[in-house]
């Protein structure tokens, strides 16, 4: 599918965000794929000494299987810029901004692409009062895979308003992100940068048994029942893909990128928003990038390389170029 010649591929994983195991099995799993395409692989677990490392091993690409931070912030983009050795996914300046919710927002609703208001709050104005009408959500600014994400709702056993003592992001962030809750159905699409030009794939409905699609119920066989393609009218399935690849495009993503939404489907069309779009996504046998390249008609393997013939197209000058 993408005419590769046999590469040296370095593939980065693990580090020490709270995605380390998931960025494991994403690793492990490409490096298995190429391995078996006849590519030389030389596995790399994240830790201070990585530059060192991956100097010495002297690929001719890396492939940054890594989640979080600071994989998916630009530290490690910057840092094989400065390297000068090409990498797959994202460069640097997108990925600092599609991990900060809030200037995601900034760089999304402008061109047209519907997102949760919301506003970063204080740890300290939780103890106080709301910042928002409950129910509202409270994330990290700056965290993946539903890390640290709470609802807030007049039901739920926080407190009213929140107690210092309740077990949530408020004892590990100091600031937070506060968003309406969109209720309805969650909904993800992923777009894949092809020779030909970047293409969004599918729509794939999520439906968690917990009824929120929190990091357990992602990375856990058997929580999340993934409905590929989504059963909703062809118009929303149109509007998600066009947002999706729309979204790609503005935050400048490369290679690969999944946008997740919610749809309030009393609303109709108004219902539909986008709630992050992610760089890094998930390449385990559980992630849905894989899943709708499958129902593409891509295998894991063609996936994997696709991605890395990407970042090759790209040379060395940089993950933005």
């Amino acid at each position: 599918m993408t005419g590769l010649p046999k590469l040296h591929v370095a593939v980065l994983m693990g580090g020490w965000a709270k995605e380390r195991p998931v960025s494991l099995m994403s690793g492990e799993g490409v490096a298995a794929a190429l391995e078996g395409r006849g590519h030389r692989v030389t596995r790399i677990d994240m830790d201070r000494d990585v530059a060192a490392r991956i100097a010495e091993a002297a690929p001719d690409v890396v492939f940054n299987a890594l989640h979080g931070v600071p994989g998916e912030d630009g530290t490690v983009q910057g840092m094989l810029d400065l390297m000068g050795i090409p990498y797959t996914h994202s460069g640097l300046a997108t990925s600092v901004i599609a991990i900060d919710k809030q200037l995601t927002k900034q760089a999304l609703v402008p061109h047209g692409i519907p997102m949760p208001g919301g506003r970063i709050v204080n740890r300290d104005e939780l103890f106080e009062r709301d910042p928002l009408p409950r129910p509202y959500v409270l994330k990290p600014v700056n965290e993946g895979s539903s890390v640290g994400v709470a609802i807030v709702t007049d039901e739920g056993n926080y407190g009213n308003p929140i107690a210092r003592q309740s077990k949530g992001p408020w004892q590990e962030f100091a600031e937070l992100l506060a968003e309406p809750y969109i209720r309805g159905r969650e909904m993800t699409c992923a777009v894949v940068d092809f020779p030909e030009g970047s293409r969004a794939l599918a729509v794939t409905e999520l439906k968690p048994q917990s009824g929120f699609y929190d990091f357990d119920a992602k990375y856990t066989d058997g929580l999340t029942e993934h409905v590929c393609p989504a059963d909703i009218p062809e118009h929303i399935r149109d509007l998600c893909l066009d947002m999706a690849l729309r979204a790609h495009r503005v935050l400048g993503c490369r290679g690969t990128s999944r946008t997740d939404f919610r749809w309030d489907e009393e609303q109709g069309e108004d219902g539909l928003f986008v709630l992050e779009t992610n760089t890094q996504p998930g390449m385990t046998p559980l992630s849905l990038v894989p899943e709708q390249a499958r129902h593409s008609g891509i295998d894991y393997a063609a996936l994997c390389e696709t991605i890395i013939a990407e970042a090759l197209s790209r040379g060395r000058k940089g993950g933005d170029g």
